[in-house]
Formats: structure tokens, C-alpha cells, sequence
């Protein structure tokens, strides 16, 4: 559970004292109206008559359920928690940013983010904040697996932090709505966006660990192996061979010559022709 910053405790002793309740008792209902996101919230604390649930807009369900001054207060105290964390940045969820299944099991969650913002009610938690400062607060954020992302929409970044590295990419001009790791632990990151899904892979590394990530255009490689042959040799090769046939073409005809099959006159035009073409 998150630690409350010195204001947090201010502002829950005063709920406290306004609601006649003790503060370990709005701490809980804090929340458990901050896991409902800020319109809902599903508690069990024995001054709130144990489990219930409260939803925005008067749905209150107590275990005491003909204690309407009781329900009162929870909805009162509700209300005013759920306006107090929407004001605090980074703290409720909003947007549409969509979830995906992943291939082969394992742990996803995927968030939308407030804007841009320090929450003073908590104690930020260094383990949140793995992603550079300098772009501020994320769009959206998420896990999975041995991966975490946050997508800086604005700032038209990337960052990604795998094993213990933490690489920031540049979006371009990609909208991404999702991530998803395919083939379990070690799979590749794939992301949705207005083009489709989308290879992480093939967008550029501006960072990795805090320092520029020089790009190189790639090199295209030779299909052939290190043995293939010179164009030169080849050519080479290629007008050799075709000598070599000549002389045999030459040498069958002579021989058809004594055989008495081609006249002298007739070896000398077919050997004219052979030579040629050398």
C-alpha cells in the first residue's frame, strides 16, 4: 500500500474528524475509491458496517442496510475522496488506451494516465518512476511479463524497460492505442496504432540507459558466401569453358572427317564458324 505524504495524513484526519469516523477508516475507504478509479468503490471496515460498495451517483450497499444516516456518510465521504483524487494528477485512469491478450500466459496491465502532475497525497514510489524525467508524465503505461512501457503521446516517445535496461523510442507519427509480448517471457513487443500492429523493433532507438543511441543505416549483405567467386574470375571462368568446348567441337569434327562422314570442304566451313567464336 502506498504511503500518505504529510498532507495526505492532514487531509484525512480532517475527513476524520468532519465524518466521525476514525482514520484508519477513511484511509481504507481512500482507497478503495482510488482502486474503483474514483466512481466506485467496494470496502469491509467494521465502522462502515463491514463489506459494501458505493458507486457515483447515490448506489450504496451496507451490511447495516436500514442505516440511512450511515449511508449518508459513506456516500458523503465517497464523494468528497472522489473529488479529491481527481484533482491529484497521475492518479485516475481516463482515456481509451486498450488492452491485449498476450500468446502464452503470464501478467499483463495497461493504463491510461492523468496529465502532467506531482500527487501530494502520496509518497511516490521510486520503483514508478524507472522512465526519464524529462518526458514527463506517461499517456498511458503498462507490464507484462518482464517488461514495462510508458507511452509519452506528446513527446512522441517510447520508453521500454526490459532486464534492468531502459530503452526510449521515437513513435513518429504512430498513434498507439496497445502493447502486446507475444511467445512468453522472451517474445517480441508488438503495439496497435492507425497502421495496424506494429513491430516495436521498427521504430528507431533514440536512448538507451540515458545515452543517445547512435543510428546506422544497415548495410545490405552479400547473399553469397565468402567463397563465391569474383565477377571478374567468373568471366573469366565462363570464357574458358567455352574454349574448351570449341577445341572438343573441333576435335569431333575431325574425326567425323576421317571417318570419311564430312568432306575436307565441309570440315574447313564448320571449323571456320567454331573458331569464330572464340
Amino acid at each position: 500500500m502506498q504511503q500518505l505524504t504529510p498532507e495526505g495524513h492532514k487531509i484525512v484526519s480532517d475527513l476524520s474528524m468532519r465524518y466521525g469516523v476514525s482514520t484508519d477508516a477513511v484511509t481504507h475507504m481512500l482507497f478503495a475509491v482510488l482502486n474503483g478509479n474514483g466512481t466506485m468503490a467496494q470496502f469491509n471496515h467494521p465502522e462502515f458496517a463491514g463489506s459494501g460498495q458505493w458507486m457515483q451517483g447515490g448506489m450504496i450497499m451496507l451490511g447495516d442496510m436500514f442505516n440511512h444516516g450511515l449511508k449518508g456518510s459513506v456516500d458523503g465521504l465517497c464523494n468528497e475522496l472522489s473529488s479529491l483524487l481527481a484533482n491529484q494528477p497521475g492518479l485516475l485512469r481516463s482515456g481509451s488506451f486498450q488492452s491485449q491478450s498476450q500468446s502464452s500466459g503470464g501478467q499483463q496491465s495497461q493504463a491510461s494516465c492523468a496529465p502532467v502532475g506531482n500527487c501530494s497525497l502520496f509518497v511516490p514510489d521510486p520503483r514508478n518512476n524507472w522512465y526519464p524525467s524529462e518526458l514527463g508524465a506517461p499517456t498511458s503505461t503498462g507490464s507484462q511479463n518482464n517488461v514495462r512501457y510508458a507511452y509519452f503521446a506528446d513527446a512522441r516517445r517510447l520508453a521500454v524497460e526490459t532486464n534492468g535496461d531502459v530503452w526510449v523510442y521515437d513513435t513518429l507519427d504512430h498513434q498507439i492505442g496497445g502493447f502486446s509480448q507475444q511467445q512468453g517471457m522472451g517474445g517480441s513487443i508488438t503495439f496497435t496504432s492507425q497502421y495496424g500492429t506494429v513491430n516495436l523493433a521498427s521504430l528507431p532507438v533514440m536512448f538507451r540507459n540515458g545515452q543517445p543511441v547512435q543510428q546506422t543505416t544497415p548495410v545490405a549483405q552479400p547473399t553469397s558466401s565468402s567463397n563465391a567467386t569474383p565477377p571478374q574470375e567468373t568471366t573469366e571462368n565462363a570464357r574458358t569453358g567455352t574454349q574448351s568446348e570449341i577445341l572438343d567441337a573441333i576435335g569431333r569434327l575431325g574425326k567425323l572427317k576421317e571417318e570419311g562422314i564430312l568432306t575436307d570442304e565441309e570440315f574447313t566451313e564448320k571449323k571456320a564458324e567454331l573458331l569464330a567464336r572464340l
